[in-house]
């Protein structure tokens, strides 16, 4: 997962040159995306607004992670070749930051309010503790084996680690950063996130299902059946979407039965997955399509698509909302 595809796609796609009407999004009105494309080794700032791309950032080192810091206006992105994380200023577009680890960081998030960011390492049984504003690193934390997804709950309260070989999750006091407990899921577990209501789903990749965790408890609370090799997880108007890489779908389901409501074809081998700020939408990066699939949270279809860089993963938040006057 941490290489570039191994594909016969032409360069054709990389030599189209950017059009000179993009503009910087400054003071953008809406909200924005920050795909991170591993192929093409750059950052695409959409906006989703005007669907379209309006940047793109050289970010070498095949970047795949990435969290999005509103409170900061940065962008955290992780380069899985490169072993580097770099912090984006939004309103410059320029990376203003990094720091190289040693391991293989992949993915990311970010404690806005502490001002931490999180990286998880695919090769070590460990979670890297890096302080936002200096890029500092601060300490690490140790899971039950190389952990993958990353996700913080909506109350700050919990980190938790998708701890994909020994197909658990690491649940740590994001606070104190103490270690709590381990919880069982499904084969394979990659993209976690936490739900509004503050359950804990993890995307089984090996089982194809996602599994419901309360994190008070570290009970299980039920499974959902997706399609083949579910990945990321997301959530809007009271429902949970699914990205399914090898079916190139996404998996509906409702959040308070758990029972799906329909799967929809988006584009080839769908990965990174995020809600717009208002809840309307929800977006799917598609990793060999080289787009952004829109999603109508309420209508249940896909209603756009917009053109990314090559390889586009986004595995993480990569939602931007616009700035608080």
């Amino acid at each position: 997962m941490l290489a570039g595809r191994l594909t016969t796609r032409t360069l054709a796609g990389l030599l189209v040159p950017l059009a000179a009407a993009m503009v910087a999004p400054g003071a953008w009105a809406g909200d924005l995306a920050f795909i991170t494309n591993q192929s093409s080794s750059d950052l695409s700032v959409l906006d989703l607004e005007d669907q379209r791309e309006i940047k793109r950032l050289s970010i070498p080192g095949a970047p795949a992670g990435v969290a999005v810091d509103p409170r900061r206006q940065r962008v955290y992105v992780v380069g899985a070749e490169s072993k580097t994380v770099s912090a984006v200023d939004m309103e410059t577009e320029t990376v203003v930051q990094s720091l190289t680890l040693d391991g293989g960081p992949i993915g990311a998030a970010i404690d806005p309010v502490r001002g931490r960011i999180f990286v998880s390492d695919w090769f070590t049984p460990q979670v890297w503790v890096i302080d936002a504003d200096s890029l500092h690193l601060l300490t690490t934390l140790r899971t039950t084996s190389p952990p993958t997804g990353l996700a913080l709950s909506m109350n700050g309260r919990f980190l938790a680690t998708a701890d994909r070989d020994m197909d658990r999750i690491s649940l740590f006091d994001a606070e104190t950063l103490a270690f709590l407990r381990d919880i069982p899921v499904g084969g394979h577990p990659f993209g976690i996130r936490f739900s509004p209501d503050g359950r804990l789903f993890s995307a089984d990749v090996t089982d194809n299902t996602v599994t419901a965790v309360d994190p008070e408890t570290g009970q299980t609370l039920g499974k959902v059946p997706t399609r083949e090799r579910p990945y990321g997880v997301a959530f809007a108007q009271g429902k949970g979407f699914v990205t399914n890489q090898y079916d190139d779908s996404v998996t509906i389901f409702d959040m308070t039965s758990l029972v799906v409501l329909k799967t929809i074809d988006v584009g080839e081998y769908p990965e990174g997955i995020d809600t717009s700020s208002d809840g309307r939408f929800v977006y799917v990066t598609n990793w060999f399509s080289n787009t952004l699939s829109v999603i109508d949270a309420t209508r249940l279809e896909v209603t756009g698509e917009i053109d990314t860089g090559d390889g586009p993963r986004a595995f993480g938040r990569f939602i931007a909302p616009a700035p608080v006057e």
